[in-house]
């Protein structure tokens, strides 16, 4: 009796590391509260949604950029991202432009820091700065942060990983290629 009671609780130990040891992007894009939660939810089905005719068009495409009062047209990355958090009830800026998605008083990560002070997480939103820009000018959300390959959902984006895509993808980007990580899903004092 003995040595099946050890035996179970040896099988059962196994068991949950196994699944934790699996399932750990889950652990490391820090799935867990509701809003993150329903935030990767929302994201993560409109993963598939295509342009009409490349050229920042079709209906869904245009919810987005309706969503910040923009019309079919302008690029949309950041009205991506802003549709999502409004649809998951996050308070954001409502903008088309990506810079505003990414303000300082939000940045938790950023590619000049020596070490990670806090972990990006599923739901946070990542900016990539563009020399020729001298700006910020494509933005999507993490999926999963890894040491080296960060995954990402984003909008405005293609196979390649352009600014100027034709629809919703799942992307592996190298982490060096990142600007900054800003968290919206967080409550902060100044959002009560």
């Amino acid at each position: 009796m003995s040595k099946n009671h050890h035996l179970l609780k040896l099988l059962f130990i196994t068991s949950l590391w196994l699944y934790l040891h699996t399932h750990s992007h889950f652990v490391k894009a820090g799935i867990g509260s509701a809003s993150r939660i329903r935030l990767k939810n929302i994201y993560s089905q409109e993963i598939g949604t295509r342009e009409k005719s490349n050229r920042n068009d079709g209906s869904r495409v245009e919810s987005y950029l309706q969503y910040t009062g923009h019309s079919k047209g302008a690029p949309w990355c950041a009205a991506f991202v802003s549709w999502c958090l409004g649809k998951a009830g996050i308070s954001n800026p409502q903008t088309a432009w990506s810079p505003a998605l990414l303000p300082q008083k939000r940045i938790i990560w950023k590619n000049t820091w020596q070490q990670e002070k806090i972990q990006p997480q599923a739901g946070d939103v990542f900016g990539i700065w563009y020399v020729s820009k001298k700006r910020i000018a494509h933005c999507g959300f993490i999926d999963a942060w890894g040491d080296s390959i960060i995954i990402t959902v984003e909008g405005n984006t293609n196979e390649v990983g352009s600014r100027e895509g034709d629809g919703v993808y799942r992307k592996r980007r190298l982490k060096r290629t990142l600007y900054a990580v800003a968290d919206w899903a967080t409550a902060r004092r100044e959002d009560r």
